[in-house]
């Protein structure tokens, strides 16, 4: 066995008593066990939001007719994705939290990992088509509904769920291969290097397997996004006046948060987990669920507030809450 093999075993080269784990035990966030209880709090709001914003723009685009429109449909498969991200890992973490209940069943693990790591891939896709259609609308205003029809963009989002259900399609047997001596996930959901970690078997395979699949997803995808805001900056620069360039850009603007809060943990938290070797393993695990926790957040409180439509739209809500309470 080569050094490299050894090493990303992660377990001692002693003889070791094999055992069939059917039962995974969450830690949570190792050496904060302590302060649980405060470290809900922010997890619990942070939930609270990520249900009722997405879902409250779920239901404006449905139930309004004059949103309709391509650039709407996206932002509703970014909700839709937002909402399964939340519901997959945070009940099981603030149950931890609040309940101590961290026993896991084998078969729920990696369900929860394949689910959670799909769409995370499933959000990227969706961001990078959202960079295509400010693309067509600043590029090709006139023909931007033909272009972007109904049919078009439900198999553009079909596409983009197929093809990360493909990439991730390895992740269950890969972890069901391997024979495990422990049972105990330093972590606050099952994810696929915490768990491999405690196996007793060679996990390079894993590793690099894992590595390669966001390496790709997050490659393509970014390079997606790149070539679409470099042909929108050759347009807008393109403009005769100043007014009409900021009216461009400020289209993107909302997108472009988006972008920021999605990709910039994801990076980090890679870069954590592959490199940073020397990092606390609760600052490992928090990073971890930032970019689970704060995209679903932000992203409808983004569009919320830049978008005019849906902004509108959510204050005769309230309004009309507030009249009926009155």
């Amino acid at each position: 066995m080569t050094a490299n093999a050894a090493s990303a075993r992660n377990v001692p080269a002693t003889n070791t008593s094999h055992i069939q784990i059917s039962v995974f035990i969450l830690i949570g966030i190792p050496g904060l066990e302590d302060v649980h209880t405060w470290i809900s709090v922010p997890f619990s709001f942070i939930y609270l939001i990520s249900v009722v914003g997405n879902s409250i723009i779920l239901f404006i685009i449905r139930s309004e007719g004059s949103l309709h429109q391509p650039m709407y449909f996206f932002l509703c498969m970014l909700a839709g994705t937002d909402l399964v991200i939340s519901n997959t890992v945070l009940p099981k973490a603030l149950g931890i939290f609040w309940l101590n209940s961290r026993d896991i069943h084998f078969n729920c693990c990696l369900i929860q990992m394949y689910v959670a790591h799909v769409f995370t891939s499933v959000e990227s896709g969706i961001v990078s088509l959202m960079a295509l259609d400010r693309y067509f609308a600043i590029c090709s205003p006139l023909r931007y509904a033909s272009i972007l029809t109904n049919q078009r963009i439900a198999i553009l989002g079909l596409a983009c769920l197929l093809k990360s259900a493909l990439y991730f399609a390895p992740y269950p047997y890969l972890m069901g291969r391997l024979t495990y001596c422990e049972n105990k996930i330093s972590h606050t959901f099952c994810e696929h290097i915490s768990v491999a970690k405690l196996a007793c078997t060679d996990i390079t395979v894993n590793i690099t397997y894992g590595l390669t699949v966001i390496l790709l997803t997050g490659a393509q995808d970014i390079s997606f996004i790149v070539i679409s805001y470099v042909m929108i900056l050759r347009a807008v620069f393109r403009l005769s006046t100043k007014e009409n360039r900021w009216k461009a850009l400020s289209t993107c603007m909302s997108h472009a948060c988006v972008m920021t809060v999605f990709y910039v943990p994801v990076l980090f938290t890679v870069f954590i987990q592959r490199f940073a070797h020397d990092v606390l393993p609760c600052i490992h695990i928090l990073v971890a669920n930032i970019y689970f926790l704060l995209p679903p957040m932000v992203n409808p409180l983004v569009y919320g507030i830049r978008t005019q439509q849906i902004r509108v739209k959510m204050l005769r809500m309230l309004n009309s809450r507030r009249n009926v309470c009155a």
